[in-house]
C-alpha cells in the first residue's frame, strides 16, 4: 500500500519544476548575429556613400537588426522541408523489411505514370519496379483499414484481397497487364 493520502492527491500545490537556463542558447547566436549585423551595416554604408547618399548610422543599424530579427523569427516558424521524392531505402535495410515510419506507399501515388510508361513493354521491369510497388500499396491499404499486412497475417490478407488479386501480387507476370487490367487491379485495391 502506498503512503499517499487523499489530501495529497487532491491538493492544488504542484512541485516546483526546474526551468532550463535560456542563456547558453542565446549566447551562442548573439556574437554571430552581431558580426553579421556589423558586416551588413558596413556594406550598406559603403554602398550608400559610393552613390552619394547619406543616411544616419543608427537608422541603418536599426534596419539591419530588424531584418535579422525577421529572418530569425521566420526561420523558427517555417515548416520542415518536405522529403525528397526520390528517397530510397536506407543502406543495410533488408529488401523485404518495411519501415513504416520512413516509407509510405501512398506517398508516391502521383508518381505512377512514368514508371508505368517505362515498363509497358518489358515484363522484367514490370516485375521488379511496378509489382513491388503495387504490393506495398496493397499492404498499406490492408494496414490502414484492417491492421494486417500480407506478411503479418497471410491468411486474413488473402481473404481480404481476394484470390485473383493476391495471386497477381505474389507471382511475377509473364507479360505486363493492359491499362484495363491495371484499372481493375486498382479498383480492387480501392475496395479494401
Amino acid at each position: 500500500m502506498s503512503g499517499t493520502s487523499i489530501d495529497d492527491l487532491l491538493s492544488s500545490e504542484e512541485p516546483a519544476r526546474e526551468l532550463p537556463d535560456a542563456r547558453p542558447g542565446r549566447l551562442r547566436w548573439v556574437p554571430r548575429t552581431l558580426a553579421v549585423a556589423a558586416t551588413a551595416v558596413v556594406v550598406v554604408v559603403v554602398g550608400l556613400r559610393t552613390v552619394g547618399l547619406q543616411v544616419s548610422l543608427w537608422t541603418i543599424v536599426a534596419g539591419v537588426l530588424a531584418l535579422l530579427t525577421v529572418r530569425r523569427v521566420t526561420a523558427a516558424l517555417s515548416p520542415p522541408p518536405p522529403p525528397r521524392a526520390g528517397d530510397r531505402a536506407p543502406a543495410g535495410e533488408e529488401p523485404g523489411a518495411w519501415n513504416w515510419a520512413a516509407r509510405d506507399a501512398l506517398r508516391g501515388f502521383n508518381g505512377w505514370q512514368r514508371p508505368l510508361d517505362w515498363c509497358s513493354g518489358d515484363r522484367d521491369r514490370f516485375n521488379t519496379r511496378i509489382l513491388p510497388r503495387l504490393g506495398e500499396l496493397a499492404d498499406e491499404r490492408l494496414r490502414q483499414k484492417h491492421g494486417v499486412t500480407r506478411e503479418s497475417d497471410p491468411a486474413r490478407a488473402r481473404a481480404l484481397l481476394g484470390e485473383p488479386l493476391c495471386t497477381f501480387l505474389d507471382t511475377p507476370v509473364r507479360r505486363p497487364p493492359s491499362p484495363r487490367d491495371l484499372a481493375a487491379i486498382v479498383a480492387q485495391l480501392e475496395k479494401l
